[in-house]
């Protein structure tokens, strides 16, 4: 089985490193939010995943960005309507929590209605 890296890293050494020095291994668009720190609910989720209390970690909070810490976790990302489960894997590291929770469906078309189309106003008499 093929061993996760990210940029170089292992898992392991992704979890040992401090936050600072992972920063320096994101992209630029990740890398400018960390740099601006954690909003206020973000820091609350952070507190709420050290307790490890809850089965999954509800939360609103679709720009935060995966950190090797939460490898193995369980999230429950809002995307407007519901929570969808997530549950976080190496790949995912480094990624936004809203990329991983659809906000928009596929539409799925049912047949036109009486009235829908110029054929339709068309009534045969017998």
């Amino acid at each position: 089985m093929k061993q996760f890296m990210y940029r170089g890293k292992t898992l392991e050494e992704l979890q040992k490193m401090s936050t600072q020095d992972f920063i320096k291994l994101l992209p630029a668009r990740q890398r400018r939010s960390l740099k601006r720190g954690f909003t206020e609910e973000q820091q609350k989720i952070l507190k709420r995943m050290d307790k490890k209390k809850e089965k999954t970690i509800r939360t609103h909070s679709r720009d935060l960005i995966v950190l090797p810490q939460f490898v193995g976790l369980t999230f429950g990302v809002h995307n407007g309507k519901e929570f969808n489960t997530v549950v976080i894997t190496e790949e995912m590291v480094g990624h936004f929590l809203g990329e991983f929770s659809m906000t928009r469906r596929r539409t799925q078309h049912g047949t036109p209605g009486v009235g829908a189309s110029r054929s339709s106003k068309f009534v045969p008499i017998k």
